[in-house]
């Protein structure tokens, strides 16, 4: 399963520890570590990219989900973490990004407090305990959601219902005054205009989605043969 994960440290050595041990556990072969960075809290709220993995398959942080909620983790005014990887902190539209809930982003900002550190990750895992347990060995505090896809479902519902009234519309202009039709061809107006604007979205969306997918195949692939070479060598 591909989730979003956090792992909050109280100094900035534990979170470089943190992170040498998410690899550590990739090189096992227990996780999949698609993209990762280090971010620290600033006293006055904002959040630092400390490090990050060398663009890949999956490119830069921007406009990935790992990149969307980093640029959350800064808050509203989180403008050194905007500067950084070229995002609005704090948008709703990261948030979407993000595809996780506000429920999770609430739980890590009140653990990810000023002066603090976080390893952030998107990571492939089948199991929680390798993780947690190598993590909480170090002193992390351990947040993970599965990332989601639902937003492309409320948008398609979305659309569906604004559908439904310009259908409704139409219909009423079909009998009304004068008068009365040029108000409603208004507002039918404006409403088309808000439906090809969320198609529009939607699309970008879920192509940026199929991009990422197709990136994460590659990774998946790479990592494979890294591992086959790897055992070829130990036989040898």
């Amino acid at each position: 399963m591909d989730r979003m994960l956090v792992v909050v440290f109280g100094t900035e050595s534990k979170a470089y520890e943190g992170k040498k041990a998410l690899l550590q556990l990739e090189n096992e072969g227990s996780i999949v570590v698609y993209a990762h960075a280090v971010i620290a809290k600033n006293a006055d709220g904002t959040a630092t990219l400390k490090q990050s993995d060398d663009p890949g398959p999956l490119g830069t942080l921007v406009g990935t989900s790992l990149g969307s909620l980093i640029g959350l983790l800064g808050g509203p005014a989180g403008l050194a973490i905007g500067a950084a990887v070229g995002l609005v902190a704090g948008s709703t539209a990261d948030l979407n990004n993000a595809r996780i809930g506000d429920d999770f982003l609430d739980d890590v900002i009140k653990e990810l407090l000023p002066n603090r550190f976080a390893v952030v990750a998107e990571i492939q895992e089948d199991w929680t305990t390798p993780v947690d347990t190598r993590m909480e060995a170090i002193g992390g505090t351990v947040f993970r959601r599965a990332l989601s896809d639902v937003k492309d479902t409320v948008d398609d519902e979305e659309i569906a219902a604004m559908k439904a009234d310009v259908a409704q519309m139409k219909a009423e202009h079909a009998q009304a005054r004068a008068d009365r039709k040029t108000k409603l061809q208004e507002k039918i107006n404006q409403l088309d205009s808000k439906i090809q604007a969320r198609l529009e979205k939607t699309k970008e969306r879920r192509q940026a989605a199929e991009i990422r997918a197709k990136a994460k195949v590659e990774i998946l692939k790479a990592k494979a043969a890294t591992l086959k070479a790897k055992a070829a060598d130990t036989t040898i």
